[in-house]
């Protein structure tokens, strides 16, 4: 899938072209690229250049990737995660990683590394020896092919904090298949989690970060994603966490997600150079 770029902009500055930090937005398991089309509106509305790109070989809709499961690649961890660092280093200037769920853990990696200006990680699977709760686990463990949710176990297990008809919604617009060589990686069904889930909290010369959680999140626990924040203390780096109470795993593209977003871009203005 193409990668989208909303308002890509310069300002300028004493006379000066200034270029404006740009956002990538790397959406997780179970949700498609569109999960971010509001944010990507309302961050373009106050002037980010923003790209909102899917993964390799997704669908430009939700319906086809759910009509066409046996068609999508069995993505692993490090494929997904060359894909994005390759679409950063791409940029002229580095950008925000913005990411949900799986997408969280790889904007933290990359931040890790030095790629990337700064990053704001929203219910993010966990790094390093973090781990999520096995009752908690939402794949088909057994079985071949992608793990598509159903309506009914996306709307208990993701859509927990709204109402059916939002549930439903939420499902036809943007719920799609996770490669099952993904889960496996993340260590869904007891299998050795793969070195990319690792992030180095300790590297003083990242970008800032942001942590954010739904404080009723059935997918990534609030617990885990403070099990992580503390993982950070070490580091002179600047790690921010923000909880939202009654807030679940649908937080970025249910009816709250404007709460959420207005939240990091005030973060984003207060600590990213060339962010206003």
């Amino acid at each position: 899938m193409p990668v989208q770029v909303v308002n890509v902009l310069g300002i300028m500055l004493g006379g000066l072209p200034v270029t404006r930090t740009p956002v990538v937005f790397i959406h997780g398991a179970w949700l498609h690229a569109r999960s971010w089309e509001s944010w990507a509106d309302r961050f373009a509305g106050r002037g980010w250049p923003t790209h909102t790109p899917g993964w390799p070989g997704e669908p430009p809709t939700a319906a086809e990737a759910r009509e066409g499961a046996e068609l999508l690649p069995d993505l692993g961890l490090a494929e997904l995660t060359e894909h994005y660092a390759r679409l950063v280093r791409s940029l002229d200037v580095p950008p925000v990683l913005v990411g949900h769920s799986v997408g969280g853990l790889v904007a933290q990696h990359l931040l890790g590394t030095g790629v990337g200006e700064a990053a704001v990680a929203l219910a993010a699977a966990p790094v390093n020896d973090v781990s999520l709760p096995a009752a908690r686990s939402t794949g088909d463990d057994t079985g071949r092919g992608p793990v598509l949710l159903s309506p009914a176990r996306f709307r208990e297990t993701f859509a927990n904090t709204v109402a059916d008809e939002e549930a439903r919604r939420l499902y036809e617009r943007y719920a799609i298949p996770a490669p099952r060589r993904l889960l496996a990686d993340l260590g869904c069904g007891g299998a050795p989690r793969h070195p990319l889930t690792a992030a180095d909290t300790t590297n003083p010369g990242r970008g800032p970060l942001l942590l954010v959680s739904g404080q009723e999140d059935l997918i990534v626990p609030d617990g885990v994603t403070r099990a992580v924040y503390k993982q950070y203390g070490d580091s002179t780096a600047l790690t921010d966490l923000k909880q939202f109470a009654d807030r679940g795993h649908t937080l970025v593209v249910d009816g709250g997600w404007r709460l959420v977003a207005d939240h990091v871009l005030g973060w984003l203005d207060e600590h990213v150079v060339g962010g206003r």
